[in-house]
């Protein structure tokens, strides 16, 4: 092996010479394509701290405005709540607005004037949401100023779409165009959104013309790239529905349902606008990669000046490149191939060999990195390892604990049983009723430890059970079990095998239910069959769940992750979601009508099948039924 060589000697040897001649080279394609070049790279910059955040804000004034029509049109307290909200979430918009805008509004003096504008229409907020709560403003007053703002915003939108390249900003003018054909059918939704006058049928109309001009004349406009989106949403039935909905409300008509189906198509436009945006900021980029190509075709004149550099560079830039792409490999090797991989089979609890990374190099810092590497490979392999065991021997102890428990508490129920049977006394029954229920519980967290260990419970049933069965059984498992309705079912079955998991899984959101939720309140728990299967939804009435809490949760629930130790307040989630899992039922959390939370349990239609024809006996049901005990 030669003598090893630090890189910063070697990339000193390599640009030394050629960087005198680079000089003389960008000296003369600077001055000519540089300004060009710039502004076009600045597109993606404007879009980012311009156009991008004040689309969010004027998203956030279309609801704003909408919340307020509702309130001028009936106050009442979820009404003041909803606008107080989402007044909260406009001033956040405004306030992101005005720190990115604040990055590039003195890009050119039209640009700021622009900002200007729109920031001096802004403050106006106030004021309008000060004539709404005092009823100084009519529904159409107010409506005309929410619009008089996001004109301002459409105006910057069209000022940051001025650039250089024709096919570039035709393109991004249609797709503004299109942007405030969304901005009409939000005005549509105030203006409509309960019964109308003549006035506001006039504008209403007024409106759906222009909404519809737009939409039209910029399909024409729009090439296929941009196209092939906005068709298939005018084409779709939900558009073809909104029209219908517009002529109704034309005539006079007030559909009831005009709110839902024109929010959804405007989510699907914004969405459309959103892809549409994204991809012009894509274009402008090889656009201005072609003026730099044409830029490096200028530097041809400098080519007898640099040729002596490029072949003085060649040799030692070409063993450089060679080294630190080896280098780089197998570290991309380490990184996406060898520990996922030995991760994976020591989870699955089998023997791993990891060779030493090496890399044939004669630079020295090379060298470093790659035993570096290497280093950190061994080490997090022994990591690996010794998480793997650590999570292995807490699953034994899981494991262990819990089936001494169970095995305790199904002597305990027995003995339970006994007595209740040779009781007399009312007083004494109650108390070993409430013995039973406690010992019921107590079997479920047993089984909860079971599952977190990885193993299964031993609690299944032979026959098919009736779904009432189970949410009967379910709740029966809980400790405020006199909260929990259990509404009538279809008579459906549940599969035997799953019918103690799905019990366990059930009485686990149940029971978190009653937790976060008053106690006066009820839990409400229904079932009816769907077209994948059956649905069981547990709801309560609780304070609710944030909607970016709500969608980690989801998150959990669908891909079960590994238990982790210090998440104990998260018991009940694991187990849920690895029930789930086992079974490939699918849980999902939403908000309730009633400002609480509902759980929706998905069962697949493998599991679940239709009652006999015949009237057969009655089988055993899940749970032995608990006799209602009053509390002390």
């Amino acid at each position: 092996m030669g003598r090893s060589r630090t890189i910063r000697l070697k990339i000193i040897g390599l640009l030394l010479v050629p960087l005198a001649s680079m000089v003389v080279l960008w000296g003369v394609i600077t001055a000519v394509t540089a300004s060009e070049s710039l502004e076009l790279r600045q597109y993606k910059t404007l879009w980012t701290n311009l156009r991008h955040p004040a689309d969010q804000l004027t998203a956030e004034l279309q609801r704003e405005r909408l919340a307020s029509v509702k309130l001028l049109r009936g106050k009442s307290t979820a009404v003041v709540q909803e606008l107080a909200a989402q007044r909260a979430r406009t001033d956040a918009a405004d306030e992101r607005f005005r720190q990115l805008s604040a990055r590039s509004m003195h890009t050119s003096e039209a640009i700021r004037t622009q900002v200007d504008v729109v920031l001096t229409q802004v403050q106006r907020l106030d004021a309008i949401r000060g004539d709404i709560d005092t009823g100084l403003s009519g529904r159409l007053q107010v409506i005309e100023a929410y619009n008089a703002i996001t004109d301002a915003l459409f105006g910057l939108h069209k000022r940051v779409a001025f650039i250089d390249d024709i096919p570039l900003y035709e393109q991004s003018r249609v797709v503004i165009d299109l942007g405030y054909a969304r901005e009409l059918l939000s005005r549509e939704q105030a203006i409509a959104a309960g019964p109308t006058t003549a006035a506001e049928r006039r504008l209403f109309t007024q409106l759906v013309g222009n909404r519809r001009f737009l939409i039209d004349q910029a399909l024409g406009e729009l090439d296929p790239g941009l196209r092939e989106v906005q068709v298939s949403l005018v084409t779709s039935p939900g558009y073809q529905r909104l029209r219908l909905m517009e002529d109704q409300i034309i005539a006079g008509g007030a559909p009831r349902s005009w709110l839902s189906a024109s929010e959804a198509f405007s989510t699907s436009f914004q969405d459309a606008q959103t892809q549409a945006g994204a991809l012009l900021t894509e274009r402008a980029e090889p656009v201005a990669d072609a003026v730099l190509w044409r830029a490096f075709l200028l530097a041809g004149t400098c080519f007898v000046l640099v040729i002596v550099s490029i072949a003085f560079s060649l040799r030692m830039g070409t063993r450089l490149s060679k080294e630190l792409g080896a280098l780089r490999e197998a570290a991309l090797e380490v990184a996406t191939k060898r520990l996922p991989q030995v991760v994976e089979k020591l989870r699955r609890g089998e023997t791993v060999e990891m060779p030493e990374l090496s890399v044939a190099t004669t630079t020295a810092e090379i060298g470093d990195v790659g035993q570096a590497f290497s280093t950190v490979q061994q080490t997090a392999v022994e990591a690996a390892v010794g998480q793997a065991q650590l999570r292995d021997g807490v699953g034994h102890v899981f494991r262990n604990l819990a089936r001494r428990s169970q095995t305790l508490l199904h002597r305990q129920r027995i003995q339970l049983e006994d007595m209740q049977h040779r009781a007399t006394d009312p007083d004494a029954l109650d108390d070993l009723f409430r013995l039973d229920h406690l010992t019921t519980r107590m079997r479920r967290h047993a089984e909860g430890l079971i599952i977190l260990s990885g193993a299964t419970p031993g609690r299944g049933w032979s026959k098919p059970v009736p779904m009432l069965d189970v949410a009967r059984g379910a709740s029966a498992e809980v400790e405020d079990y006199q909260r929990v309705i259990v509404e009538p079912m279809p008579a459906q079955r549940l599969a035997g095998p799953v019918v103690g998991d799905v019990i366990h899984l059930i009485a686990e959101l149940i029971e978190n239910a009653t937790v976060y939720s008053p106690p006066h309140t009820p839990v409400q728990v229904r079932g009816e069959v769907t077209a994948r299967g059956f649905a069981f939804e547990v709801e309560d009435r609780g304070l609710g769940i944030g909607a970016e809490e709500l969608a980690g949760l989801n998150e959990r629930l669908a891909s079960p992750p590994e238990f982790d130790l210090a998440d104990s307040d998260r018991l009940g989630l694991f187990v849920v979601s690895r029930l789930a899992a086992r079974h490939d039922i699918r849980v999902t959390l939403r908000g309730s009508p009633y400002g609480g939370t509902t759980a929706i349990v998905l069962i697949p239609a493998e599991h679940v099948s239709d009652p006999p024809a015949e009237p057969e006996e009655r089988p055993k049901e899940p749970v032995r039924p608990m006799r209602v005990v009053q509390g002390e």
